[in-house]
């Protein structure tokens, strides 16, 4: 029953700056693990980012010091500040939400927004 909508997506230019936003549909933020994911053109779905409930965050290696991502309950939404975009970071950008529970594991995405970095 969970939802999660993307925004913030775009063209921009090398070296630029982008700031994604996931809008949840209820307060998931607290029990939930939140993640970005990226698929680029011919490739498989790679983790990008991830944030726990605790705040604890990691990132792939290749957006490490360039991507940040963090969360407001309030407001329940997740976001992914990208800074020093490059090329190779042109791809549809995915939230994620994962919970596993008593063994069973509850999974959630939204429908992806796109980003094109090209000069």
């Amino acid at each position: 029953q969970v939802q999660l909508v993307e925004s913030g997506g775009g063209l921009v230019q090398p070296g630029g700056s982008l700031r994604l936003s996931c809008v949840a549909s209820s307060g998931i933020l607290s029990i939930y693990t939140m993640a970005w994911y990226r698929q680029a053109p011919g490739k498989q779905r790679e983790l990008v980012a991830v944030i726990s409930s605790g705040g604890q965050t990691d990132y792939a290696d290749s957006v490490k010091g360039r991507f940040t991502i963090s969360g407001d309950t309030a407001k329940c939404t997740v976001y992914l500040q990208m800074n020093s975009l490059e090329p190779e970071d042109t791809a549809v950008y995915f939230c994620n939400a994962n919970q596993t529970w008593l063994g069973d594991e509850y999974d959630y995405w939204g429908q992806g927004t796109q980003v094109t970095v090209s000069s």
